[in-house]
């Protein structure tokens, strides 16, 4: 149930506070909603996060921000996927250290990536390597929210599951 919940947490986050996906907040719990999805969901249903957070970007493009829907989305769907993917290796190593690194890798890849297609795909930057340092000079201030972001969600959400379980000895009664 956890994993649906923080999926549309993410959802609802986006949907609800559009423009906290600009500079200076973009500081939202996708990352770490897909990662726990991953780690926790129905391995038959890893489309469902997938889907939902790219009709997200459906709604937020068409209505709120007003651009076409375009085929640089896909850069970021297929970022979705792969987070979602990355998820699944933390089912049989659920260790602070690797629940980390995936939360690190989380924005890091998110960062490379969309910048990376943002120079490529528009005309805004020069087609130089100059272009593309500006394209990700531009884009710090966005990483550095969304590692804050993803870090901190990523804390909470992976938390919660070993909060919720009652210890053994309170379980079984303690001994006495």
């Amino acid at each position: 149930m956890l994993p649906y919940l923080f999926v549309l947490l993410a959802f609802a986050v986006r949907l609800a506070i559009p423009y906290w996906h600009s500079y200076p907040f973009h500081f939202t719990p996708v990352a770490a909603s897909l990662l726990f999805f991953g780690a926790h969901g129905s391995r038959r249903q890893l489309w469902i996060p997938v889907g939902l957070l790219a009709l997200s970007d459906v709604i937020l493009s068409k209505f709120v921000y007003h651009y076409p829907v375009d085929v640089s989305q896909l850069v970021s769907w297929a970022w979705y996927a792969a987070i979602v993917l990355l998820g699944t290796r933390l089912r049989n190593h659920e260790k602070p250290l690797w629940i980390g690194l995936a939360a690190l890798a989380s924005p890091i890849s998110f960062f490379l990536i969309s910048n990376f297609a943002a120079w490529a795909a528009f005309p805004m930057y020069p087609k130089t390597l100059a272009g593309l340092m500006s394209s990700y000079s531009l884009g710090v201030p966005f990483f550095r929210n969304d590692l804050i972001g993803t870090m901190l969600f990523s804390v909470i959400f992976f938390s919660i599951p070993a909060l919720l379980r009652i210890p053994e000895s309170r379980k079984h009664g303690a001994a006495a």
